[in-house]
């Protein structure tokens, strides 16, 4: 999931092909429903994305009462309306009636904190929670940003990877070599397994063969192919990042059952620490007839019409094309950092049909 940041944007209004008193306002290449004559090219206005939590007081004032989703009708989803995807909401809240908005533009002033929008925080089902403990030598995995948000992430013609994105839940695992010499051996070192919301608060679950991510580590001898990898880059901690899939983690299933011993388990990111630098390297390079990986669904130079082509269609992992894709995930060839972001260089693309399916579960 992406940070979440509610931010003055410069906008783009196109029409709508479908109503009459609508318009779409462009930010970045995600377009929002809004009247017709609200807002011109060159107006700016409050960005609030997708997954933000909106109190009462503004969802009234912006007349959206009972129209967002969520069981409080507060959370702020993706949708259609008269067949125009809507991403987010285009507004000028009456909190920022006197404040400077090219300025604050200018400068990437955050809302957040001043309209009481929150991130929404998915629920955890009891599979995949348990008891933890702190784990400040966990590896972390990071936010990353839709590339319609930020489409400068990338140059065109750069040399990039994309591979599936699957809806299932984020698997940290870290092993940390006893010493910090690699030895190889699993026995050897120390293994914390997290999911993406414990571990983005520094927590570890504590070893228990019920929960989700620790059968997933523990069905595919995870801790010893990376007490092997450790050895073999001298590295003194390995993070392996793998999605977590099936029936009973999340809607889409890809033909796998996290209730029976047919869960699915995929490795999507590798990190390690070398001489005392955490270095980010390629998954496919390192562990292909190791460990299960998500699929690579193309290699070439970064054009934003062939990533969003990609990011829809059928699901590749199950081999069956069983349901839709949710999206993709896009690196650059060469690890690197990205100015844009403040951060790794790596996006994702989601898919429209995914983002308005019915029923959906995002579980974390």
């Amino acid at each position: 999931m992406s940070t979440l940041r509610v931010t003055a944007e410069l906008l783009t209004v196109h029409e709508h092909p479908n109503a009459d008193a609508l318009e779409l306002a462009q930010v970045g290449l995600y377009r929002a429903v809004v009247a017709k004559g609200a807002y011109r090219s060159g107006d700016i206005a409050v960005y609030i994305p997708e997954q933000a939590v909106l109190p009462t007081e503004l969802i009234e004032e912006l007349g959206l009462t009972g129209r967002l989703a969520g069981r409080a009708s507060d959370r702020v989803k993706a949708v259609r309306l008269r067949g125009e995807l809507s991403q987010g909401i285009v507004c000028r809240p009456r909190a920022v009636a006197d404040i400077d908005l090219a300025q604050a533009a200018a400068d990437g002033t955050d809302f957040a904190e001043l309209l009481s929008i929150t991130k929404w925080a998915p629920p955890i089902p009891p599979t995949m929670d348990g008891d933890v403990e702190r784990a400040p030598d966990l590896l972390p995995w990071v936010d990353i940003e839709n590339i319609q948000r930020y489409p400068e992430i990338f140059e065109p013609g750069e040399p990039v990877v994309l591979t599936e994105k699957l809806h299932g839940s984020a698997c940290l695992m870290t092993y940390s070599v006893a010493g910090g010499s690699a030895e190889g051996d699993p026995d050897g070192g120390r293994v914390q397994v997290s999911s993406k919301g414990f571990g983005s608060k520094g927590l570890a679950l504590k070893e228990d063969p019920r929960n989700l991510y620790w059968r997933a580590i523990l069905g595919h001898d995870v801790p010893a192919v990376a007490a092997r990898l450790a050895a073999k880059l001298g590295a003194s901690r390995v993070g392996l990042f793998g999605e977590v899939y099936g029936a009973g983690v999340q809607d889409l299933v890809y033909g796998a059952d996290a209730r029976s011993e047919a869960l699915g388990y995929a490795v999507f990111d590798v990190s390690a620490e070398i001489d005392g630098q955490v270095r980010w390297l390629d998954p496919a390079g390192l562990l292909e007839g190791e460990l299960p990986l998500v699929p690579r669904l193309y290699e070439g130079p970064y054009d934003i019409e062939k990533v969003l082509e990609l990011a829809s269609g059928r699901e590749s992992v199950s081999g069956r094309e069983l349901h839709l894709r949710e999206g993709v995930v896009i690196r650059p060839a060469t690890e690197r950092y990205s100015p844009v972001v403040g951060g790794r260089a790596i996006a994702k693309a989601v898919s429209p049909a995914y983002l308005t399916r019915k029923g959906g579960t995002e579980y974390e």
